[in-house]
């Protein structure tokens, strides 16, 4: 599906406020309701919308801890060992990337002993050779909208 600009505009809307009404978002944008409502039918059918989610503040939740770990691989099993690891609730990323790693997770936890947990146990996972922790200091900032 090629977008044009009336869907990009639509969509960056829709990152910046998912809870904006297609009545809202058609009187700011200068279109009507009807054009917006199929727009969104047509992006949510080819699944460039895959869904609507708040973006929460992890840190009031009690996450105080993020991690990005590093993981080495044995043999050709990286697949599974990222399928694997995208199965656990506190992991917001799994990246297959190139470079003397095979995999880059972003995980947050709440306390230390459920890092040491998390770390031990990747450890456990079958072909996993190695893994590289490294604990977030301070975020300036953490948001995968493209706005």
């Amino acid at each position: 599906m090629t977008l044009d600009k009336t869907d990009e505009r639509i969509l960056k809307n829709l990152m910046v406020d998912a809870r904006l009404s297609a009545r809202q978002m058609a009187l700011k944008l200068g279109m009507s309701t009807v054009t917006v409502l199929s727009r969104i039918k047509k992006l949510e059918k080819a699944k460039i919308i895959r869904g609507y989610t708040a973006i929460v503040d992890h840190e009031k939740l009690g996450y105080s801890l993020t991690a990005i770990i590093e993981i080495v691989a044995k043999n050709d099993k990286i697949m599974d060992i990222e399928e694997e690891i995208s199965k656990f609730e506190n992991v917001c990323a799994v990246y297959d990337i190139t470079g003397s790693t095979d995999t880059v997770i972003i995980a947050k936890f709440k306390e230390r002993n459920d890092l040491s947990k998390f770390v031990k146990g990747l450890a456990s996972i079958p072909n996993v050779k190695n893994t590289i922790t490294h604990v977030v200091l301070n975020t300036t900032k953490e948001d995968f909208r493209l706005t």
